[in-house]
């Protein structure tokens, strides 16, 4: 019971997937199962510390990425600051912990977001370069889109764009970010090919689109970090839903699982202080919460400022705090 969160069984697969979520997250509670935090998870070298985890991706083979400042926090312009000496990128094996390599070394301005495609590449923004990347499993630069160290508005340029989302086909959407206020869709080949939004509280516009994830129909869900919804589009942006909770704070990663939950990394109210929240909200393919875990804190399964989040295939959940500067990774135990 305690990895039905990872696994659908082939006769459930037919199944309502809202329904089907719900029922999971019912059958967990019922065994007696409860989440718990992994200690010692993960385990960096002697003197190496985690800066501002900013962006969180499961692996096929269930190791994680972790996007991080290193010695660097927020500042608004980094360019004067020059890149990051230290590695910012780390593989850790999933089970363990252990550091399995890292590697982005004096490349990246100010670290966001990250997502590992199906082919285990692995995609990351950087706010202050202005630009998206994509690389292989083994950190060489593939491709890379916007212009260094240049932010605009139009098919070429994009301004300080937070995170990414990779469809099967290859094509992808970026949620373009803290200046633009939209999302924009390209092509396989990296091509431009449409985008909506913009600055605004209307239903389709956004207050800082933080995060961004796709589900298997195609439809694409938007953290619209500042208005607090998730939003949620067609696959050509027309806008469908938005969904806001009192139990859930301002969304910023989001992330689904195999089963069609929406877990959305809750980064709280702003300025962080006590007694604020900060966790993880679970809900739905119809915008129900069906689930929430976490607090304010700094002890374990307590967050500062929840900023990412990430699912393996087995069910883990892994969220980044990017004030407390660590990854947790979060099991399901104790099942009956």
């Amino acid at each position: 019971m305690a990895r039905l969160l990872g696994r659908v069984a082939p006769e459930l697969c037919a199944m309502n997937y809202g329904l089907l979520a719900a029922a999971l997250v019912a059958a967990l509670r019922a065994s007696g199962a409860e989440l718990q935090v992994a200690h010692e998870w993960p385990q960096l070298p002697a003197g190496q510390i985690m800066g501002q985890v900013s962006g969180l991706g499961c692996d096929s083979r269930g190791d994680v990425f972790v996007f991080h400042r290193a010695s660097r926090a927020w500042i608004p312009d980094p360019t004067s600051a020059g890149p990051i000496a230290e590695p910012t990128v780390c593989r850790f094996h999933g089970k363990t912990g252990r550091l399995l390599a890292q590697w982005g070394a004096r490349i990246f301005l100010l670290p966001h977001g990250l997502f590992v495609d199906h082919r285990d590449h692995v995609w990351l923004t950087d706010v202050g370069r202005h630009q998206v990347f994509e690389f292989d499993h083994d950190g060489k630069l593939l491709r890379e889109w916007g212009v260094k160290g240049i932010g605009g508005n139009d098919e070429t340029h994009f301004n300080k764009p937070t995170d990414i989302a990779v469809l099967p086909d290859g094509s992808f959407y970026v949620s373009d970010g803290y200046v633009n206020s939209r999302v924009v869709k390209f092509s396989s080949e990296g091509k431009f090919q449409f985008q909506w939004g913009g600055k605004g509280s209307a239903p389709g516009e956004f207050l800082v689109p933080h995060g961004i994830a796709v589900d298997r129909s195609g439809k694409v869900y938007v953290a619209d970090r500042e208005n607090d919804p998730v939003q949620v589009f067609s696959p050509d942006g027309r806008f469908l839903a938005q969904w806001k909770h009192p139990a859930m704070g301002r969304p910023y990663g989001l992330r689904i699982s195999n089963e069609g939950l929406l877990y959305v990394a809750d980064g709280g109210e702003q300025p962080a202080a006590p007694p604020n929240r900060s966790g993880v909200a679970v809900l739905d393919l119809d915008g129900k919460i069906v689930a929430t875990f976490g607090r304010w804190g700094n002890y374990d399964g307590q967050f500062m400022m929840a900023h990412d989040i990430a699912l393996s295939n087995t069910g883990e959940i892994y969220v980044g705090d990017i004030d407390g500067r660590r990854v947790q990774k979060l099991t399901w135990t104790g099942a009956r």
